[in-house]
């Protein structure tokens, strides 16, 4: 981790230390960190909102811009989105300096701005911005790797809701124990995937209680190349044999994905 940055999550401890305002969810040396703050900001009517932001920091923040996930008990989800995005078009002003700290004031000083513009509140909010500037243009793809699914019914069914809501395609596979994730969509959307994968209670542990997914990987990144198939749709499908899957993944356009990621995990 940056010099930097360890100062900067510091300093956020430290401004944000009221009950239950600063958590960090994780850290990492490959992953980054992720970390979750709870404020308040001026909304309608001078009234106040709650706020519940996540932050990823990539461990080359803050060269490029954070993850930021944003939920409200009293926002509507194209709110959140919509507040989302203007706070990553803010982000991309703070580029190569800690900006953590002057997004949340930002956000606390133009929520009520952002929240009357007209479409705001409409239903089509998510594809109002589905056009908007992100960290590269273009399609991404990721592969992440699971350990295991103790719940897996609603394990499937909350990937797919998550998977529908931030308009992801790809597969989710099951071949014998092994479990793949592989996302395709904004790279923006893909970092707020994870971030919801990282901090959901999703799964349950070993005596049956709610737990965070704690054993996820992600075995590749990058963006879409001309040769890569553009997925459709998210689709769960389960495999029989390691040649099934090989398949699936040549189709793709992913051969070299499947041989360097995939085979390492059956070894």
């Amino acid at each position: 981790m940056a010099e930097s940055v360890r100062e900067e999550l510091s300093a956020l401890a430290a401004i944000f230390c009221g009950p239950h305002e600063w958590e960090v969810l994780s850290c990492s040396e490959t992953d980054g960190t992720v970390f979750r703050i709870h404020t308040k900001a001026e909304g309608f009517m001078d009234a106040d909102i709650p706020l519940e932001l996540v932050f990823h920091l990539p461990v080359n923040y803050p060269s490029c811009l954070p993850g930021i996930s944003v939920n409200s008990e009293q926002l509507t989800r194209a709110q959140c989105v919509t507040v989302k995005e203007k706070l990553l078009e803010q982000a991309e002003s703070l580029l190569s300096e800690p900006m953590v700290h002057e997004l949340v004031l930002w956000i606390q000083q133009n929520l009520r701005h952002i929240l009357n513009q007209p479409e705001t509140g409409s239903g089509n909010a998510k594809c109002t911005f589905s056009t908007s500037t992100t960290v590269d243009d273009g399609l991404w793809i990721t592969l992440l790797h699971l350990d295991h699914m103790r719940a897996k019914t609603k394990y499937v069914k909350t990937v797919e809701k998550w998977a529908s809501d931030l308009r992801l395609t790809g597969r989710l596979m099951f071949m014998g124990k092994m479990i793949l994730i592989l996302l395709q969509g904004d790279r923006n959307d893909l970092k707020e995937y994870l971030i919801l994968q990282k901090t959901s209670k999703v799964d349950v542990d070993s005596s049956g209680k709610k737990c965070k997914e704690k054993m996820i990987s992600v075995l590749f990144e990058t963006k879409v190349q001309t040769e890569h198939k553009r997925f459709l749709a998210f689709e769960v499908k389960e495999y029989s044999a390691l040649d099934e899957l090989q398949k699936e993944f040549e189709t793709a356009g992913l051969k070299k994905l499947f041989s360097e990621f995939v085979l390492a995990l059956v070894k």
